[in-house]
């Protein structure tokens, strides 16, 4: 009798163990899609910058140059071209960093990935609050990370870290249900 009790408990330990190591992961999961996020907006803003560059270049080339001006316009190009190139090189670099973290997320599992819900994004500004936003109740098995792609996935820009700077004391391993938080506005 007593082996048995000894090994319900040692199975009890293990289950809890094992529950633990996939909360662990999917918090991980969770950041590193976030950090995917912010590479894939930093990644925009540099196409955006790059084909602002190249409209320029393009009208530089069609501008009919005058003979006193004929060097100055070549200089200009060829100070367009080197910033183009650089932000080719930079995108490019980005997008194979953006190509690691993808891979990371891959080997890191998805065998818990599917088990929680996605916390419901409440839009109800804060009473008297003087930076704008949302407050937001912790669900069951929330955590900061999610939080922050449920409110991404809404289309309001977030990420883990501005939640935790706009509630200071915060303790994101011990969330409570129906604690309130506060989540910041993208800046405009």
């Amino acid at each position: 009798m007593k082996r048995i009790l000894v090994c319900l408990f040692i199975l009890s330990l293990a289950f809890a163990s094992a529950r633990a190591q996939d909360d662990a992961t999917q918090q991980q999961i969770n950041k590193l899609n976030g950090q995917i996020q912010d590479l894939l907006d930093a990644q925009s803003v540099q196409a955006k910058r790059l084909d602002a560059l190249e409209k320029e270049l393009s009208d530089l080339r069609d501008k009919p140059s005058a003979s006193g001006t004929a060097a100055a316009d070549q200089g200009d190009l060829q100070k367009l071209a080197e910033q183009v190139q650089e932000l080719a090189k930079k995108q490019k670099a980005d997008q194979e960093l953006i190509l690691k973290e993808i891979e990371k997320l891959g080997k890191v599992g998805g065998s818990s990935a599917g088990h929680r819900s996605t916390p419901t994004v409440t839009t109800n500004p804060p009473a008297g609050g003087k930076q704008s936003g949302y407050e937001y109740s912790i669900q069951r098995n929330d955590t900061v990370n999610i939080v922050a792609k449920a409110y991404r996935d809404q289309g309001i820009k977030v990420t883990a870290d501005q939640i935790l700077k706009a509630n200071p004391g915060l303790d994101p391993k011990n969330l409570k249900v129906g604690q309130k938080i506060f989540i910041p506005a993208p800046a405009q």
